[in-house]
């Protein structure tokens, strides 16, 4: 990933770590206070969560079972007591690269390989407060096939046109803003690509 701060633009210095300290950890979350000084002498302390796994890093997959439809699951969300609706997502696993890893969760989820898994985009969620970074794939090209993996229940697998997202965004129980992102993103794509005869859009 590229540094922003190479790139000719006027940035701000960053500020200097005085001290970080952990406040607490937990089998998935480590809670850290980070002491700043920012450089125009303005001295904060900020708290972040980090991951306690092992895993190098996290994606998120936008998988089409043809060129108008996506896959997507319902499972449950302990941090709304509700079950909700989202993209198929998971940890990158040790010694697994971002394609493998996205298309074990595939199979883990929905039940699909994909014979192309190209990557979209790369995005973070609250970077104030977290350094999570998720990597979204375009997953074409489908083929049955279920691998074992770690839910408590089977999930619920839904196919909905991705050239409605207005109705998507209307329901309540589709609300998790990364998975929008990587839809809008992907349908963007599909359509710069698709003949303009297609009639698709």
């Amino acid at each position: 990933m590229s540094d922003p701060h190479d790139s000719g633009h006027h940035w701000p210095t960053r500020p200097h770590i005085l001290d970080r300290r952990s406040v607490a950890r937990s089998r998935l979350f480590h809670v850290e206070e980070l002491d700043l000084r920012f450089a125009n002498g303005a001295e904060r302390t900020f708290e972040r969560l980090t991951g306690s796994g092992q895993g190098v890093g996290a994606v998120m997959i936008v998988a089409m079972p043809d060129p108008e439809h996506v896959l997507l699951i319902r499972e449950y969300a302990a941090g709304f007591e509700e079950y909700v609706l989202t993209l198929p997502k998971g940890l990158v696993d040790p010694g697994e690269d971002l394609v493998t890893a996205a298309n074990r969760e595939l199979m883990e989820e929905c039940g699909f390989g994909a014979h192309r898994i190209e990557p979209l985009v790369e995005l973070s969620l609250a970077p104030n407060y977290m350094r999570h970074r998720m990597q979204v794939l375009l997953a074409t090209d489908l083929y049955p096939k279920r691998l074992p993996g770690d839910e408590p229940e089977p999930l619920i697998v839904e196919t909905h046109a991705i050239d409605e997202l207005s109705g998507l965004l209307a329901r309540e129980d589709f609300h998790e803003a990364r998975a929008i992102a990587a839809l809008f993103i992907a349908r963007d794509k599909l359509r710069s690509e698709a003949p303009d005869d297609t009639g698709l859009w």
